[in-house]
């Protein structure tokens, strides 16, 4: 009697456990993916299309509005929306009950925030803020103290978070209290430090800023319709959603409006002026090159009946098509990335801010991958390698004090003298 009602083992609840959290790890099987997934089986397709499409509409007026504003704005909107998307971020691992017994804890994740926002911001603008203060003595020389000492505050700021950190932790919390740790430098690194690079774009010109994260959002939007109405292999296990007619359409939508648009945008001028300071007003400047005209000749092997001899195209739309490439083939791993992200947690979206698109952060994960490619194709192959006057004067601005700069100023006009009276 006993055997027959002995009770059940205690490891059979646990193996039950284990077998169930493992098929919620499962992907889905590519087979099924051809169901129901895929935007052209999808019987509420219409209805999300239409939620995506005036919340799109909506953002897309709100960036105009801020893109016309000048750049101190949109500078001020990059950073509200950075602030937003380490809220969701630090929302994903937090835990109601181990916060209970660590009062406060969520202050060291944003402090690591905010410190790295100083040290980043700090040696993306001192540049631009040095500029903006040069006619007052005094804050001219708080400002060059402070760009001098960056660094070190910045360093020793990380220092006492760190013995903050640690004279928080508590027995048996350890796991979660160095998980959340590490949670907050990976939002740093990935996250925080890409997107920041799009300030750096900002202020050699709004081009280019609103030209990559338009390629962007045409690659989205282009994908996505060629995905809803013809997309049926799927693309990747991540995004059962994603198609390949979806990524080819998108890719070729993005390219051929990246070489357009590059045109369109070059013809506003406070659209392609880099900004030196922190001023509001539009500016006014002398077109790069690459914002003028080239004539192109055809080769002479073609016919001579062919009516064209050659094309008028501003440099700037060769520029734009290694972009476009870059945006419609290498960023939306990005968004892979977070898919991925996405799944370990096992959540649909990291937020619910916007109606039918989730949080900020799903619909920056592409923005961040193409910000930083910018600025470094900018700086490898725009950017001109010339010593600029306006480099020239960085560099005395950066190593020399407010008296060296005053000999260095009496030095150049004495040479100016003497230059004049020899060549009368």
């Amino acid at each position: 009697m006993q055997k027959g009602h002995s009770p059940p083992l205690p490891s059979t609840p646990r193996l039950r456990h284990r077998r169930r959290s493992k098929s919620l790890e499962e992907f889905p099987d590519p087979n099924k993916l051809n169901g129901g997934n895929l935007l052209v089986n999808d019987h509420n397709k219409y209805k999300s299309m239409w939620i995506r499409t005036y919340s799109s509409l909506w953002m897309l007026g709100g960036i105009i509005l801020i893109v016309y504003l000048g750049h101190l704005y949109i500078c001020a909107t990059v950073v509200v929306i950075q602030i937003l998307m380490a809220a969701e971020l630090f929302h994903l691992r937090r835990r109601v009950h181990e916060d209970k017994r660590l009062p406060g804890f969520w202050l060291i994740n944003w402090y690591f925030f905010f410190t790295a926002m100083l040290y980043v911001y700090g040696r993306i603008l001192s540049q631009h803020l040095v500029n903006a203060i040069t006619s007052d003595k005094f804050f001219y020389k708080l400002v060059n103290g402070l760009i001098k000492y960056h660094m070190v505050i910045c360093y020793f700021l990380y220092i006492a978070g760190m013995m903050w950190f640690i004279l928080t932790l508590k027995k048996k919390m350890y796991t979660y209290q160095f998980g959340q740790y590490a949670w907050t430098h990976m939002i740093l690194i990935v996250v925080f430090t890409q997107s920041s690079f799009t300030v750096a774009n900002i202020f050699e010109g709004i081009f280019w800023f609103i030209f990559p994260a338009s390629l962007i959002a045409i690659n989205d939007v282009a994908a996505y319709f060629f995905g809803f109405f013809f997309g049926k292999t799927p693309l990747i296990k991540l995004s059962p959603k994603k198609t390949w007619e979806g990524f080819i359409g998108g890719s070729f939508a993005t390219v051929l409006s990246a070489f357009l648009l590059a045109s369109f945008l070059s013809q506003f001028q406070w659209m392609t002026c880099p900004r030196k300071d922190l001023s509001t007003g539009w500016l006014r400047c002398d077109p790069a090159p690459i914002f003028k005209l080239e004539y192109y000749s055809f080769p002479k092997w073609l016919p001579q009946s062919f009516p064209w001899k050659g094309i008028s195209v501003l440099p700037v739309q060769w520029h734009a098509l290694c972009l476009g490439l870059f945006a419609s083939i290498i960023a939306p791993f990005g968004g892979f990335f977070a898919s991925g992200l996405k799944r370990a947690f096992k959540i649909k979206d990291f937020g619910d801010s916007i109606p039918g698109h989730g949080g900020f952060t799903d619909r920056m994960d592409c923005q961040m991958v193409m910000a930083i490619f910018a600025y470094i194709y900018f700086q490898s192959f725009v950017l001109p390698p010339t010593n600029s006057v306006e480099m020239i004067l960085d560099q005395i601005v950066r190593n020399l004090g407010f008296e060296e700069q005053e000999r260095l100023y009496m030095m150049l006009g004495q040479i100016f003298k003497e230059q004049h009276f020899a060549y009368p």
